[in-house]
C-alpha cells in the first residue's frame, strides 16, 4: 500500500531532475493532507476529479499484490509510460469563434450498427473482484445506465453466465449490447465452449485477443507469483482467426493490431472491425501506443477507417486523448485499468468515471473549437512530431494495400 506521508513529501520536494510520476499532480495529495483522510484508505468519491485520481486511490487502498496485478506492464515498462506520455506529441491547433454550443449533441456514436451515448467503452480486463466483491457486475450496470459498450474479459471474476444474467433490457439499443473477449488456447475445444456460452448469453460480438502468443515478461506481478491470465494460449495464427469465424455467426474483431500491415490482413480476412491496442503495455515492451498505431495506419492507408469500424485502447486518461484518436478515424476508445481502479468504489465509482470522461470529451472538444465529435478534422492537430517518426510503406507494401482496399467492401 502507498505511504501517504512519503508520497506527500515526494510531490512537494524540489528535485534537480524530475522523475516520471505514476499519476500527474492533480492537487489530490495536498488536498487530502488538509482533510481527515486516513492513510491507506479510499478517499471520498466526491474527491475523485480526474481519471488519474482513481489510480492514486486504488494504490492507497488495494493490497500490494492486487494493485501490482492491475498496474504491471512488460519488462522495463517503457511502453506503459509511453502510452501515457505520447499524447503530448500532438498539439492542438485550436480554432476560435466556432459555434460549439451543440457539441454535446454529437457525443453519441453508432458502432457496429449499435447506438451508444459516447465513443468510449469499458475494455476487457481481468479479476474485477480485487476492487469490489460485485466485480464486473458493476461494469455491466454502469455501462447500461450510461449507455456505453462493455467488453467482458474471458478471465473476468464473474462467469459468462453471471454477466449475461446481469444485462439490462432498457438501453438505447433495447437489450444491452455487450461484447465478449476470447483468447486462443492450446486446447481449441475450450475456445469453442466459450463461444457457445457467450452466444447463449446474447453477446453481440467477439473480441479475439491476437497479441498474446506467449507468456509475457511482467516483473512487477511476478514478484507476487501472479501469473499471466493468458498463460494457456496456444498457437496464434490467422488460420485460427478463420476457424473462430467459422464457429460463430457473430462478428469476430481482432484485438491487438499494432501495424498497418496487420490492419490490412484483418480487412482482407473479412474482419468487420479492428481493435488497435498494445495491451496496455503488458505484452511486449517498446511496442507502439494506440496513438502511434492509429497515426501509422492513417498515414499509410487512411481507407482502413472507412472500410471497417476501429476501436482502440491503452493509456487513455483524458478527454483530449479520445479527441486525438477520433481525429485519425477511431470510432470507439476504451479504458481498462482506470475502470478497475474506479471499481474500488463499486458501481458509483465506475459510473462517475464514465461521466468524467464524457464531460471532458465535450468540454475539451469545445475548447478546441471542434463542432462535431463524429467528424473531428485531423487538421485541428499538429502531428509533425509523429510525422517524423512514422513508418511509411514501400512500393511493394503499397501495391498490397491497394489490392486489399480495392477488393474489400465496407462491412
Amino acid at each position: 500500500m502507498r505511504s501517504f506521508i512519503t508520497i506527500s513529501s515526494l510531490v512537494s520536494a524540489v528535485l534537480a531532475a524530475e522523475p516520471w510520476l505514476e499519476e500527474p499532480d492533480t492537487g489530490l495529495v495536498n488536498y487530502l493532507a488538509s482533510t481527515n483522510y486516513t492513510e491507506n484508505s479510499l478517499p471520498l468519491l466526491k474527491d475523485m476529479r480526474a481519471i488519474p485520481d482513481f489510480d492514486w486511490a486504488a494504490e492507497a487502498y488495494l493490497g500490494d499484490q492486487q494493485y501490482a496485478f492491475y498496474r504491471t506492464a512488460a519488462a522495463g515498462e517503457w511502453s506503459y509510460r509511453n502510452n501515457l506520455d505520447i499524447w503530448a506529441k500532438i498539439k492542438f491547433r485550436t480554432r476560435m469563434l466556432n459555434d460549439v454550443s451543440r457539441l454535446n449533441e454529437t457525443l453519441p456514436v453508432i458502432f457496429m450498427g449499435y447506438n451508444f451515448s459516447a465513443p468510449i467503452f469499458i475494455a476487457p480486463a481481468a479479476r474485477g473482484v480485487y476492487g469490489d466483491e460485485r466485480a464486473e457486475l458493476n461494469f455491466v450496470d454502469a455501462a447500461a445506465s450510461e449507455n456505453i459498450l462493455y467488453t467482458a474479459s474471458i478471465y473476468a471474476s464473474k462467469s459468462i453466465e453471471e454477466l449475461g444474467a446481469q444485462k439490462h433490457n432498457d438501453t438505447m439499443n433495447g437489450p444491452q449490447v455487450a461484447f465478449q473477449q476470447i483468447y486462443g488456447n492450446s486446447n481449441e475445444s475450450v475456445i469453442w465452449e466459450q463461444i457457445a456460452r457467450a452466444e447463449a448469453q446474447n453477446a453481440k460480438a467477439f473480441v479475439f485477443t491476437i497479441d498474446a502468443p506467449a507468456t509475457s515478461t511482467r516483473h512487477r506481478a511476478a514478484r507476487y507469483d501472479t501469473t499471466n491470465a493468458n498463460a494457456a494460449t496456444g498457437a496464434l495464427t490467422w488460420d485460427l482467426y478463420d476457424r473462430i469465424k467459422n464457429r460463430t455467426k457473430l462478428p469476430v474483431i481482432p484485438k491487438g493490431i499494432t501495424t498497418v500491415d496487420d490492419a490490412l490482413v484483418a480487412i482482407e480476412k473479412g474482419a468487420p472491425a479492428i481493435y488497435i491496442s498494445n495491451h496496455g503495455g503488458r505484452q511486449l515492451d517498446h511496442s507502439p501506443s494506440p496513438l502511434e498505431i492509429a497515426h501509422e495506419i492513417y498515414k499509410n492507408a487512411p481507407e482502413v477507417f472507412t472500410k471497417v469500424d476501429v476501436m482502440a485502447d491503452s493509456g487513455v486518461r483524458y478527454g483530449t486523448d479520445v479527441l486525438k484518436l477520433l481525429a485519425f478515424g477511431v470510432k470507439m476508445v476504451g479504458m481498462g485499468r482506470p475502470f478497475m481502479f474506479a471499481n474500488c468504489y463499486g458501481l458509483e465509482g465506475v459510473t462517475k468515471l464514465i461521466q468524467i470522461m464524457k464531460n471532458e470529451i465535450v468540454s475539451d472538444g469545445a475548447q478546441a473549437g471542434i463542432t462535431d465529435l463524429r467528424n473531428v478534422a485531423p487538421k485541428i492537430f499538429n502531428t509533425r512530431a509523429l510525422d517524423n517518426t512514422v513508418y511509411l510503406m514501400d512500393d511493394e507494401e503499397i501495391e498490397v494495400k491497394n489490392r486489399v482496399i480495392a477488393n474489400t467492401k465496407k462491412h
